[in-house]
């Protein structure tokens, strides 16, 4: 197998023009933060970008954060391979910003300073709430950080025609430690400008590749889906649904899953969620997400002629025999239509795609653990600003070494980005949307509730994770002869779905309820109001975000 990869990795490109466009876009984006740095004073700086940041620029912000490797890479690849299925997944990534637009983003801007915690625990609890919702934090990042650093190292072995289990780590590793240094100089704001211009290049990119394929074609949609099927896998008809779902009742079940998991999971999204308070208005939150949306959903457009593509003038068999297997298609097509300079171009794009996200993924849960834990919690607000973004820079780099060890695993079991990317959407939508819910429309709800309900659908959602295929017992992949398990030669696998969305979100929305209705706890009014009034109308907003 190692002389299959390394052929294929001959392929692809010059390594040193490859080298030289990655040198270029981060000598870029390490200037822009640095020189974002210098404003770097407070907390709010730090986690927040001094609250000055645009409508129209967090917009773009947030398209940056939310087009990730799964987007570029696992998408397309997953288009490529099995057609209408895999733009599935574009479908419920862009429907769920109706939910983030309208049920979440002014409400949590309105009564929240820099974590989700702050909206959750307003009217309950303090300590254990703030315990529970960093825990929920952690996870939905670690979860989310293990598909980008993954499709990193995928990307660079690919382009840099690495081989080796070994050699992959470094890769990894060194990706790793380019993330936590722009998170530990830049913080929010120097994150926010790179995450704006990867933004722009990453559209502009998948433009140029979507009139290039389609130009191919005769600008006929048909006839690339056509040139598609042609070089599909036999008996495989990609411009019908089921070819990765639909063929049994257990992967009917597992797409409602996913579904239900992309649709609600984004709403509850930490690095999401974070982004709405770095604006200065409720009506800077609503607009950013409105830009966000247009933009995402124009990409994911271009992402479907990129797939069809790819699997038109490439094909799956080549795809998938390249290291990075599905997350190779995008870079693979790049090379195909331009050469060494359009691969070089759209892979740097797709590697600042990947540092972009992962900064702002990294400092989410610092955030988190430093906001949440140890300042509210275990000095109970008795710290300074600058010593919680001490302790913010310190908790970046264990959470860095984190993803860096579970992304190496995910690289070596050649999973699918996009599909990593659906199980933290799914551990965010059980643990985090049922409560941030509960919390902004239901009044009663009790500190009880909320434990119940975080702790509820993280701990199923795991457990049901870590006791399904994606785990243990998959089945093995023709191609690398691999199983597509996380873990390879060990079975312990119960459950069937790959996506445990089915499950653990109606759970945690029941034991949200379950928990406040057993509880003898007697809600604050005033309280409640005070977080009714100020989420619906923004008043009093203003004057809490500044103490």
């Amino acid at each position: 197998m190692p002389d299959v990869l390394a052929a294929d990795s001959a392929t692809i490109g010059e390594p040193a023009v490859n080298i030289a466009i990655f040198g270029a876009f981060v000598l870029v984006t390490l200037f822009i933060t640095f020189r974002a740095s210098r404003n770097n004073k407070s907390a709010a700086d730090y986690y927040a970008a001094g609250r000055n940041i645009s409508g129209t620029q967090n917009g773009l912000a947030i398209a940056g954060d939310y087009l990730s490797a799964a987007s570029f890479l696992g998408i397309a690849g997953a288009i490529a391979v099995y057609g209408y299925d895999g733009f599935l997944y574009s479908i419920g990534f862009l429907v769920a910003w109706l939910v983030a637009l309208l049920l979440v983003a002014e409400l949590m801007r309105n009564t929240a300073r820099f974590t989700m915690a702050d909206v959750l625990a307003f009217r309950m609890r303090q300590r254990p709430v703030r315990m529970a919702a960093a825990i929920s934090t952690l996870a939905v990042s670690l979860f989310y950080l293990l598909a980008q650093m993954s499709g990193a190292g995928g990307l660079v072995t690919l382009l840099l025609g690495v081989t080796g289990e070994a050699a992959q780590a470094v890769v990894v590793t060194i990706v790793g430690a380019l993330m936590i240094f722009y998170v530990l100089v830049g913080g929010m704001r120097g994150t926010t400008y790179v995450q704006i211009i990867k933004a722009t290049l990453l559209i502009l990119g998948a433009f140029v590749m979507t009139v290039w394929v389609l130009g191919k074609y005769g600008f006929n949609l048909s006839s690339l889906i056509g040139g598609a099927q042609d070089l599909a896998v036999e008996g495989r008809d990609v411009a019908a649904p089921g070819a990765q779902y639909g063929a049994t009742s257990t992967s009917k079940l597992d797409f409602v899953s996913l579904g239900l998991a992309l649709v609600l999971g984004t709403a509850g999204l930490p690095h999401v969620l974070m982004r709405f308070y770095t604006v200065p208005t409720a009506k800077d939150a609503r607009r950013s997400v409105v830009w966000a949306i247009w933009l995402i959903g124009i990409f994911y457009l271009f992402s479907l002629v990129i797939g069809y593509g790819a699997g038109a003038l490439v094909g799956p068999e080549r795809i998938l025999g390249a290291p990075g297997a599905v997350n190779a298609a995008a870079p693979l097509l790049a090379f195909e239509l331009g050469g060494t300079v359009l691969l070089g171009i759209i892979a740097g794009v797709a590697f600042a795609t990947i540092l972009a996200v992962v900064a702002g993924l990294t400092i989410t849960a610092s955030a988190s653990f430093a906001h949440d834990v140890y300042a509210s919690v275990i000095k109970k607000g008795q710290v300074s600003g600058n010593g919680e973004v001490y302790v913010a820079r310190i908790t970046a780099v264990v959470i860095g070494a984190i993803s860096i060890g579970l992304g190496i695993l995910a690289l070596q079991a050649g999973l699918n980005i996009a599909f990593l990317v659906a199980l933290a959407f799914a551990v965010a939508a059980s643990a985090n949307l049922p409560t941030i819910l509960y919390t902004l429309f239901w009044r009663n709800f009790t500190t009880q509730g909320a434990l119940w309900s975080i702790y509820g659908g993280l701990i199923s959602c795991i457990v049901l994770i870590v006791f399904s295929p994606v785990v243990s017992g998959g089945p093995i992949n023709p191609t690398t002869g691999k199983s597509t398990s996380l873990f390879q030669d060990v079975d312990f696998s119960w459950f069937p779905l790959n996506n445990p969305g089915l499950v653990s979100i109606p759970l945690s929305f029941f034991l949200g309820w379950l928990g406040t209705k057993l509880s003898k706890e007697r809600p604050d009014e005033l309280k409640s109001a005070e977080l009714e009034v100020r989420a619906f109308t923004g008043i009093g907003a203003e004057k809490a975000i500044q103490h």
